[in-house]
């Protein structure tokens, strides 16, 4: 009866993100981002939530490969718009879906910390890039035809290094500071390389193998 109660909660979180962004994205026509924005910070804390439950692999990867295989379907036939409309090409979403899907598969349940703080990273810190970093003028750069800047950058830095030290208190993982700063960094950098949306699969799949490797939980 619990694993029952717990898989409607987390479908009724994910159903709820869905639900917000497309609210938001016919309030806001004009803001085709942020419906996708909303998305990708929201399903992160599923993960956690996951966590928190002990949800089984059993239980857990069909989830996650159902629901990729929805985003491929949506990304298709453009069924949910506030998934997808965005003015740049991008498969994204897709590889988001399947580097949860991956990284379950790899590393769950032996190291849910290290997975959690894999897709957090990438929901909260590139989903502060993606929103402050427009906002804000700073010195701004192109690579692989994607444009940074200095405010995205420090955006991701700051809620990167807050997202790791939040998931050692809640858990109770003992993480050096030194530990800390090497995960942000590299989540900074596999950030920078984001054509076609590919940092939506190296940086939580970088940031939870780099975690595993450090702390080993």
């Amino acid at each position: 009866m619990f694993l029952i109660q717990s898989i409607f909660l987390i479908i009724g979180w994910i159903s709820t993100v869905l639900l917000t962004a497309i609210f938001c994205r016919r309030k806001f026509p004009e803001k085709k981002e942020l419906s996708r924005k909303i998305v990708h910070i929201g399903i992160g804390p599923v993960i956690a939530i996951g966590w928190w439950l002990h949800i089984p692999a059993g239980i857990a990867i069909p989830i996650a490969l159902f629901i990729t295989i929805g985003l491929l379907i949506n990304y298709k036939i453009n069924l949910i718009p506030a998934i997808e409309d965005v003015e740049r090409k991008s498969i994204g979403t897709i590889l988001y879906g399947a580097s949860i899907t991956i990284l379950l598969m790899l590393y769950w349940p032996k190291y849910e910390g290290g997975v959690t703080a894999g897709i957090l990273s990438m929901a909260f810190g590139d989903g502060a890039a993606g929103l402050i970093g427009p906002q804000i003028y700073s010195p701004k750069w192109k690579l692989l035809g994607q444009t940074k800047s200095i405010a995205g950058t420090l955006a991701m830095a700051i809620i990167v290094s807050i997202t790791l030290t939040s998931i050692c208190l809640a858990s109770g993982i003992n993480l050096e500071v030194s530990k800390i700063i090497v995960l942000t960094i590299s989540a900074i950098i596999l950030e920078q390389f984001s054509p076609w949306g590919i940092d939506n699969i190296t940086v939580p799949v970088g940031i939870s193998t780099i975690w595993v490797f450090l702390i080993g939980s």
